[in-house]
């Protein structure tokens, strides 16, 4: 066979791959499809390798959008954890003074991002009242219904719709968020330890995780009732933190770790 018609049926063999950020969309709509799905079987679909199809379940895996099985992956396994609405619900008056200090950090001109969460969607209510012009740039249906009205530019990520929080997520989403370099990011969790921030929704992790990486200046909200717990996904350490916002002051090991990790720590009063 001739060179010539070597690298014809090699041009032919690479242009019939699925790229990356589609095969891993097709791991999870099948995964929504079926309960489990098999490494061989998706290698032979997407015309790739083995090895390529363990990599995006891994990548999948690490975004707390899979579960790794033998031989293939699973869906997640969400775990019981109150849905948006119930969290909107509970702790309110403490997550309002959260939003409320932690919306008069932004100033006016700067790009923010902000995730999906209760709190976070406090804060939005908190600076679409303010009325500072800046660009918003979210995952969360609720903020940027809350802030698309007033003085804000805001940006909505693509991604999965994940309805029991009203937020996208996956392999879309966070190649959006990796497009921009913003002055902030206002994040939440479902957990808060020495270990950093952690969390428990199928996704959010990675969401927050690319988040710290954008932003100049990084900001978590959490009320007091989190110290302590730790969620399924590490989101980072605290050495990814700029500063907490919260409505009680840490205390224990919890303070120690904070301070030594030089992160400063805003109470709602």
């Amino acid at each position: 066979m001739s060179k010539t018609k070597t690298r014809g049926k090699m041009s032919e063999k690479n242009q019939s791959r699925v790229k990356k950020s589609d095969r891993r969309q097709q791991i999870l709509l099948e995964l929504k499809l079926r309960p489990h799905v098999r490494i061989n079987e998706l290698a032979q679909r997407f015309n790739v390798s083995n090895e390529t199809v363990r990599r995006d379940f891994d990548a999948l895996s690490n975004d707390g959008l899979i579960a790794r099985a033998h031989g293939g992956a699973s869906a997640a396994a969400q775990g019981h954890y109150p849905g948006l609405d119930e969290r909107t619900n509970a702790q309110v008056e403490e997550r309002e003074r959260i939003g409320a200090i932690a919306a008069e950090l932004i100033q006016s001109g700067e790009t923010v991002m902000i995730d999906s969460g209760s709190t976070t969607i406090e804060m939005a209510r908190a600076l679409a009242y303010i009325g500072t012009p800046c660009t918003i740039i979210t995952n969360s249906i609720p903020v940027a219904m809350t802030l698309g009205h007033g003085a804000a530019q805001v940006l909505l990520c693509p991604g999965e719709y994940l309805a029991t929080e009203s937020a996208t997520i996956g392999t879309e989403t966070l190649e959006f968020l990796s497009r921009f370099n913003v002055d902030r990011c206002m994040i939440g969790s479902s957990g808060f330890s020495t270990d950093g921030p952690s969390e428990t929704v199928r996704g959010f992790a990675a969401v927050k995780r690319v988040m710290l990486t954008r932003a100049e200046k990084r900001h978590l909200l959490v009320d007091s009732g989190k110290f302590g717990r730790k969620g399924l996904s590490q989101v980072g350490d605290l050495n990814d933190l700029d500063s907490i916002v919260t409505d009680k002051k840490p205390t224990g090991e919890l303070r120690n770790a904070i301070e030594g990790a030089e992160v400063d720590v805003l109470v709602a009063g």
